[in-house]
């Protein structure tokens, strides 16, 4: 069995110990390289709708309600429509949202 000395158990102690500062900068770095992905990412991302139709599900999808733009009730079946659009849905009976109110924005009231 080799003899082990002193000396150089604190020489590997001192290898590991250099070790562990570089594996934590590279760990920093990575962190700030998914940050900065991260803010890209949402500078990059495109502006919310300023109207949302929600889509019923079954056969043809039906239109289902109206909502503005942001609003927290709009289902994942919504998608993005101009201000005809929605205007349009409104008037042909869709529903407007009883949260977010889109019927008030273009003064069409039940």
């Amino acid at each position: 069995m080799p003899d082990i000395r002193r000396i150089d158990v604190l020489r590997f102690r001192e290898r590991i110990q250099e070790r562990d500062p570089a594996r934590t900068r590279r760990w920093i770095a990575d962190e700030e390289r998914r940050e900065a992905e991260r803010i890209r990412g949402q500078q990059a991302r495109p502006p919310a709708p300023d109207w949302l139709i929600e889509l019923g599900i079954g056969q043809g999808k039906p239109q289902v309600c109206v909502h503005v733009g942001g609003c927290r009730m709009a289902g994942t079946r919504s998608r993005s429509a101009g201000p005809a659009q929605a205007h349009q849905a409104l008037h042909e009976g869709v529903a407007a949202c009883i949260h977010c109110r889109s019927d008030t924005e273009f003064g069409v009231l039940d």
